[in-house]
């Protein structure tokens, strides 16, 4: 389980630059839940992010992760429980190493043993490789001692998810893994992202600016705005909610409209946005009976 208490993060302090990313943010997240992440650019999200991998130390709060404290754990030794994606296919990859040898640095390093930096592996983790390899259905377990430089960005960005999780994460963070790949491919990495999840059961949460993914993939919706949640639904609740409906609680919630128009534009794949959103409009002033704004 991870459980995160009050962080707040606060960039440049005492300037004329300063920014506080984090507010007082809370947030649990059970073993086994797979939670999606909307928000605003500024909003907080990869800052969280960061928080929880180790990239900085939060100004206040803790983080703990399996019932251990992490708050103040360096970023190496996170990263051996942690998986990340990031949006960028280069980050997460030596570009220069053979796919065998960015699997073997990965498997190493999430083995947990004090050594791993003197270790090599044999040929009963390479067979593994090339098993996990050849589950992506891209070719990949064929061309072992190709440089990953040479992979496409949806092959670079499958291979880093398998790094990602050759030894099970006790935490998977995904940062927008799909928002930079062709629609094609972008979705052929998500299928596979939600393939190795329910199967090996990881906690999950996925930065997404696509307001559909929030509502139908994974358990659980979370919302964010200037620092912190400002909504968090699932079960029942979540289930019977349109795009529409979250707009509507997320305004009510931040006490403000949702106004990303990246996101917005993803939010109605179907017909008109302008359509859909005179419609909500029209549902709000029927609501409020008919009277104007």
């Amino acid at each position: 389980m991870l459980r995160i208490e009050s962080i707040s993060k606060t960039f440049y302090p005492g300037t004329v630059n300063e920014r506080r990313a984090l507010d007082r943010l809370s947030l649990i997240l059970p073993d086994g839940d797979f939670a999606a992440i909307v928000g605003s650019n500024g909003a907080g999200k990869s800052t969280l992010f960061n928080a929880i991998a180790g990239s900085f130390l939060t100004d206040s709060g803790f983080i703990e992760l399996d019932g251990e404290d992490i708050t103040f754990r360096p970023e190496h030794l996170r990263s051996r429980e942690i998986g990340r994606l990031f949006q960028d296919p280069l980050m997460g990859t030596a570009p220069h190493m053979s796919i065998e040898e960015n699997l073997s640095v990965a498997y190493l390093r999430a083995s947990g043993s004090r050594y791993s930096f003197f270790s090599r592996v044999g040929k009963r983790e390479k067979e593994r490789f090339r098993e996990q390899l050849s589950l992506l259905n891209m070719g990949l377990e064929d061309r072992m001692d190709q440089p990953v430089g040479l992979l496409s960005g949806g092959q670079r960005q499958a291979l880093t998810l398998l790094m990602a999780t050759m030894v099970t994460p006790k935490l998977l963070l995904l940062d927008e893994h799909t928002a930079a790949l062709d629609p094609a491919t972008a979705e052929k990495v998500l299928l596979l992202t939600e393939n190795i999840i329910r199967e090996r059961k990881i906690s999950c949460l996925m930065i997404t600016h696509n307001m559909n993914q929030a509502l139908s993939l994974g358990n659980r919706t979370l919302m964010m705005n200037r620092g912190t949640v400002v909504l968090d639904v699932s079960g029942e609740e979540r289930a019977g909610m349109t795009v529409q409906d979250l707009l509507d609680r997320f305004a009510g919630n931040a006490g403000r409209e949702f106004n990303n128009d990246r996101i917005l534009l993803s939010a109605f794949p179907k017909g008109s946005m302008r359509e859909e959103a005179d419609g909500g409009e029209r549902g709000r002033e029927e609501r409020r009976g008919g009277e104007e704004p």
